[in-house]
C-alpha cells in the first residue's frame, strides 16, 4: 500500500500555509499497516494461551465475522483506504501550489491505478498462470487503493468539500436502494444473505476470473462503490487538516464528524446490517466515523501536543507501506523467524512456539523498513 498521489482543486476554505507531511498521518498508517502485516495475526494467536480474559477478548477482535456484524480487524482496510484520501488531498494541494496541471497529476494518477491492479493480481494470483486467465482473481486490495484514490482524486480536482461529501453519502444511499430493490434471480429484492445478496449476482455474471468466496468476491465490482466512499471521506479529512482553523477547531471538527459517522453506522445497521463482505452503507459510516476519531487522536498527541518519539516505531512502517504489504506477501519472514529464532524459544510451552515465531517473523520485517527508513529509501508509486 502506499500514500496517495497529487492534486487540488479550490476549496471553501482555503490554506494559509501547507503543513507539508504530518507525523500522525504516518504513525497512524504504520499502526494499521502493522496490523496487516503481523501484528494483528500476533495479537490473534495469543488467545487462549495467557489465562487472561482481557487479551483473549481482544484476541477475539483479530478475525472477521462469518457475515454480519464487527470487529477491530474489520477496521483496518477501511482506515487505509480513508487515510488514502486524506494522503491525497495533501499531496495534490501541494503539487497545484506548485504548478503542476490538472491534466499532468490525472495522468499521473491514472499511471500509478494501473500500476496498484497489475500488482494486486500478482499479489493474489502468485504463481501467476497467464495462460489460463479464467482462474485469475482479479478483485485485489492494492486494485481497489488504486482505483479509489483516481476516482478521488478527479472529484478532489472538480468538486468542493462538501459537494464531494454530499456525493458521498449519495452513493452511499443508492448502494442501499439498489440492494434492498432491485431483485435478484431466484432469490427477490431485499436478499442481505451470503447467497442471495445482490453482489454475489452481479459477481458471479459479469466479474471475470476467479471470484474469492466462489459466489462473490467482496474485492470485485459493485463494492468498489462504497469503498470509494472512504477515501472520499479521508479527502474530507485532509481538508480540515489543511483549513486556516486553529489545531483545537480542526479536531474539534473532526470529532464531531466521527461521532455522526458512527452515529449514522449504528443507527443503519437496523436496517442495513454493518458487513464488511458487502461493504454496506453502514459499514462505511461505522467505519470513517472511527477513522476521524482515530486520526484526531493521533493528530491532537503528536503533532499538537508533540509527542512524538513514541511513534517512531510506526512511522518507520507508515514510510514504505507498500514495501511491507508486498513483502510479507513475497518474503517468508516466518521461515527466517524460525531459522534465526527457534534455538530460543523452542525451550518455551509447545503453544507459544508460534507465537514467538510470528513475532520473531515482525522483528525482521521491521529491521527491513528501518534499513529503508535510515537510508532514506522510500517506495511509492
Amino acid at each position: 500500500m502506499m500514500e496517495a498521489t497529487s492534486v487540488s482543486i479550490e476549496k471553501e476554505e482555503k490554506p494559509t500555509r501547507s503543513l507539508g507531511r504530518l507525523a500522525s498521518m504516518d504513525a497512524l498508517r504504520g499502526l494499521d499497516m502493522l496490523m496487516i502485516s503481523g501484528g494483528g495475526a500476533f495479537i490473534y494467536l495469543l488467545g487462549g494461551k495467557t489465562g487472561i480474559s482481557f487479551i483473549d477478548a481482544v484476541s477475539a477482535q483479530f478475525v472477521h465475522p462469518d457475515w454480519n456484524g464487527f470487529t477491530l480487524y474489520d477496521f483496518i482496510f477501511p482506515l487505509f483506504l480513508f487515510l488514502a484520501g486524506t494522503s491525497l488531498a495533501f499531496s495534490l494541494t501541494g503539487a497545484l501550489s506548485k504548478g503542476a496541471n490538472k491534466a499532468e497529476l490525472r495522468n499521473k494518477v491514472f499511471k500509478r491505478m494501473l500500476i496498484l491492479i497489475f500488482l494486486g493480481i500478482l499479489d493474489k494470483n502468485a504463481p501467476m498462470d497467464i495462460f489460463d486467465p479464467a482462474h485469475i482473481r482479479y478483485g485485489s486490495v492494492l486494485g481497489r487503493i488504486g482505483l479509489a484514490t483516481f476516482v478521488v482524486a478527479m472529484l478532489y480536482m472538480n468538486f468542493s468539500r462538501s459537494q464531494r461529501l454530499y456525493i458521498g453519502l449519495g452513493t452511499l444511499v443508492l448502494y442501499y436502494l439498489a440492494l434492498i430493490l432491485i431483485p435478484v434471480p431466484g432469490f427477490g429484492a431485499g436478499d442481505l444473505s451470503f447467497e442471495g445478496n445482490l453482489v454475489g449476482w452481479f459477481d458471479r455474471n459479469f466479474m471475470p476470473g476467479r471470484l474469492k468466496q466462489t459466489t462473490y468476491d467482496e474485492l470485485a465490482l459493485l463494492t468498489q462503490f462504497p469503498a470509494i466512499c472512504l477515501t472520499i471521506f479521508g479527502s474530507l479529512a485532509g481538508d480540515i487538516l489543511l483549513s486556516i482553523k486553529t489545531p483545537g477547531k480542526k479536531i474539534q471538527e473532526m470529532v464531531l464528524m466521527g461521532i455522526i459517522g458512527i452515529a449514522v453506522g449504528l443507527i443503519w445497521n437496523i436496517v442495513f446490517p454493518i458487513n464488511k463482505h458487502l461493504w454496506s452503507s453502514s459499514f462505511i459510516m461505522l467505519t470513517s466515523g472511527m477513522a476521524f476519531i482515530a486520526l484526531s487522536l493521533f493528530y491532537w498527541i503528536i503533532d499538537v501536543k508533540g509527542y512524538k518519539k513514541w511513534s517512531f516505531f510506526f512511522r518507520v512502517i507508515g514510510m514504505n507501506s507498500l514495501v511491507i504489504y508486498l513483502a510479507v506477501r513475497f518474503v517468508d519472514f516466518n521461515a527466517s523467524s524460525r531459522l534465526l529464532f527457534e534455538g530460543i524459544y523452542k525451550y518455551a510451552p509447545e503453544p507459544w512456539h508460534e507465537v514467538y515465531n510470528a513475532l520473531g517473523g515482525f522483528v525482521l520485517v521491521w529491521l527491513v523498513l528501518y534499513f529503508l527508513y535510515r537510508n532514506k529509501i522510500f517506495v511509492k508509486v
